[in-house]
C-alpha cells in the first residue's frame, strides 16, 4: 500500500474512532472533531520537526518519522545529499578552472551578457591594471578606452583578434579575442605578443631598406641592357639571348622590388588621405585593357557593372588590388578563358568579382593563397612571371579599406575572387548636369 494511501487509512481511522468514542457519551460530532485534532497535531508535529531540521542542522539525519512523512524526509535528505555531491564537484572544477587559468600567462577576463567584468586571473591584473576592490562590476569599455577596442567590443565581429597596445603600459604590444558564449556572455583574452611585435617590424624595416638599396643596382642594370639590346645587330647569336635572359630576369626583379615596396607601404602607412569616390565602370574597362595587353588575345576579357554607387577608396590601391586579380587571371588561365571583371550590388553593400573559367584551384590550396609568396604551382608561377606577392596586396589593400576577400574555386570549374565592400564604403552615383537648352544663353551685347 502506497504511504499516501496509508495516510487516509489513517486520518479515517483516526476519525472514526473518535466519532465512535463521541457516540458513547452521545456526542459523536465532538469525538470526530477530537480525531481530527489529533490527525492535526500530529502532521502540526512533523513540520515543526521539518523545519527545524532544514534551519538548524540540513546536514544532519533527518528525524525519525513512518508513513507518508517518512518518506517525505527520506526524499529530502536524498536530494540534499545530492546536491551536496554536485555542487562540491562544480566547486572543485571552478577551482580546477581558476588555478589553472591564474597559471596562464594570457590575460583571461569574464564578462556578462552586459559587457560589466565578473572576473579576471592575475595576469589580466598585469597586463590590463584591473583591480579587485575598484572594478568589479564596471563595464570593460571604462578600462580599456582605446576608440579601437571600443568599436571591436560592440561589432560583435570577433573572428580576427585586435592588436593594440596595454592600456597601463604602451611599450607592451597585446593581442585581444574575444568569444561568446553562454547568455550572451563573454571571455576575453589579452596575449602578450610584444616579441613578435617588434620582429615583425623589424622585418618590415628589413624588406624595405633592402628593396629600397635594390633598386640603385638594378636600375644600372637595366640601363646597361638597354643600351647594349640596341646593338645587338652586331653581337653573336649566343650573346643576343644571353641579353635577353638577363633583361626578363631584371625586369622581373624590379617588379619584385616594387610589390614588396608596395606591400611595406600598404603595411607602414594608415592611409586614408587620397580616399574620393571612384567611378568603377572606367576603372574596370582601364584594368581590362591592361588586362588585355598582357593576355594578347589568349584570353576573352570582359566587365560587368551591376552596381550604380561608387566605391570610396584609394584609386592606386583598388587598381593595384584588381590589376593583381586580373593579372593572375590572365597568367594561370589557358588560351580561349574567359576572364569577367564585375562590380555588382552585395547584402552587405557591394563587391568586385575577377571570375575565370580555368582549370581552378584545390580548395586545399585556398587558406594559404593570401601569403607571401605561396604558389600552387611553384615552376608553373615563375614562368608567367608572377612574384608570389599578388594576393598578399590584395589582402592589405582590402583591410585598409573595410572589406574581405572570398575566394570559390573548385578543379575544373575555375575560380572567383571577391572582394566585398560594406555599405559605409558605397557613394551615389554622381549627378549628371543637365544640358542646357538652346538659346538660354543671354545675346552678345
Amino acid at each position: 500500500m502506497r504511504p499516501w494511501s496509508r495516510e487516509l487509512w489513517r486520518l479515517g481511522l483516526l476519525a472514526g474512532i473518535g466519532a465512535l468514542a463521541g457516540w458513547t457519551f452521545s456526542a459523536p460530532g465532538l469525538g470526530l472533531a477530537a480525531g481530527l485534532a489529533l490527525c492535526l497535531f500530529h502532521h502540526l508535529r512533523q513540520l515543526h520537526a521539518l523545519r527545524t531540521w532544514l534551519t538548524h542542522n540540513p546536514h544532519a539525519d533527518p528525524p525519525a518519522a513512518s508513513g507518508l512523512w517518512g518518506e517525505l524526509f527520506d526524499r529530502l535528505y536524498r536530494y540534499q545529499k545530492g546536491q551536496r555531491l554536485t555542487q562540491s564537484r562544480l566547486r572543485s572544477t571552478l577551482k580546477r578552472i581558476q588555478e589553472s587559468s591564474e597559471a596562464m600567462h594570457d590575460s583571461v577576463v569574464m564578462l556578462d551578457r552586459h559587457g560589466d567584468l565578473e572576473w579576471w586571473n592575475s595576469a589580466a591584473t598585469r597586463m590590463l591594471g584591473l583591480e579587485a576592490a575598484h572594478d568589479r562590476g564596471q563595464h570593460v569599455t571604462n578600462l580599456i578606452r582605446d576608440p579601437r577596442f571600443v568599436d571591436y567590443f560592440h561589432a560583435r565581429d570577433y573572428r580576427e583578434p585586435l592588436t593594440l597596445p596595454s592600456p597601463i603600459d604602451e611599450r607592451l604590444i597585446l593581442q585581444f579575442q574575444i568569444t561568446l558564449y553562454g547568455d550572451d556572455e563573454r571571455l576575453l583574452m589579452a596575449r602578450d605578443i610584444t616579441r613578435l611585435h617588434r620582429l615583425e617590424e623589424m622585418r618590415r624595416d628589413f624588406v624595405a631598406n633592402v628593396s629600397h638599396e635594390l633598386r640603385t643596382p638594378l636600375t644600372v642594370l637595366t640601363g646597361y641592357l638597354e643600351t647594349y639590346h640596341d646593338l645587338v645587330e652586331g653581337l653573336p647569336p649566343r650573346l643576343v639571348r644571353g641579353l635577353s635572359r638577363m633583361q626578363e630576369q631584371t625586369t622581373r626583379m624590379q617588379n619584385l622590388v616594387n610589390d614588396l615596396l608596395l606591400l611595406s607601404r600598404l603595411e607602414i602607412d594608415q592611409g586614408g588621405d587620397d580616399h574620393a569616390p571612384l567611378a568603377m565602370d572606367t576603372l574596370l574597362e582601364s584594368v581590362r585593357r591592361d588586362a588585355e595587353a598582357l593576355s594578347a588575345g589568349r584570353q576573352r576579357i570582359t566587365v560587368e557593372v551591376e552596381e550604380t554607387r561608387r566605391l570610396i577608396g584609394s584609386e592606386q590601391e583598388i587598381r593595384s588590388a584588381i590589376s593583381n586579380l586580373a593579372f593572375n587571371a590572365v597568367r594561370y588561365t589557358p588560351e580561349g578563358c574567359r576572364v569577367t571583371l564585375r562590380w555588382r550590388p552585395h547584402p552587405q553593400g557591394a563587391c568586385l568579382e575577377v571570375e575565370d573559367d580555368g582549370d581552378g584551384i584545390d580548395p586545399v590550396h585556398l587558406p594559404r593563397l593570401t601569403e607571401r609568396f605561396y604558389r600552387v604551382d611553384k615552376g608553373r608561377s615563375a614562368a608567367s612571371g608572377g612574384t608570389g606577392l599578388g594576393l598578399a596586396i590584395v589582402k592589405h589593400v582590402l583591410l585598409r579599406h573595410d572589406a574581405r576577400l572570398e575566394i570559390d574555386s573548385r578543379p575544373g570549374h575555375g575560380a572567383l575572387f571577391r572582394c566585398v565592400f560594406p555599405a559605409a564604403r558605397l557613394a551615389a552615383p554622381a549627378a549628371v548636369a543637365p544640358a542646357s537648352p538652346r538659346g538660354s544663353l543671354d545675346p552678345a551685347p
